[in-house]
């Protein structure tokens, strides 16, 4: 799933108001981290998430595990906050952060 440049602009404008859903340590993923971040992407499509890593590397690891263990694309990284989008199976409009115009 490759977003184009001009949706990935019309999700970081609508990332740009939302608050991280989860804080991931340098310990990695747990398994109540997996579950919130696989219900959030589900219910909202489009989530922010706050990396705490000591460096550039280890942050960009851990946000490649993410994008490929839930099936999602990071939308913008930026300091230690990353956007990610995944399509939902079924959109939920009153859950959704992604209004049907802006798909």
């Amino acid at each position: 799933m490759t977003l184009s440049n001009a949706i990935k602009k019309k999700y970081r404008a609508i990332g740009h108001n939302l608050h991280p859903i989860v804080s991931i340590a340098q310990k990695g993923l747990s398994e109540n981290i997996k579950l919130e971040i696989e219900r959030a992407l589900a219910d909202h499509e489009l989530i922010k998430i706050k990396l705490l890593a000591e460096d550039r590397v280890a942050k960009k690891e851990l946000e490649a595990a993410i994008c490929e263990g839930f099936k999602a694309e990071c939308v913008q990284s930026i300091g230690h906050t990353m956007l990610l989008y995944r399509k939902a199976k079924k959109h939920e409009g009153r859950l959704s952060n992604i209004k049907p115009k802006a798909v």
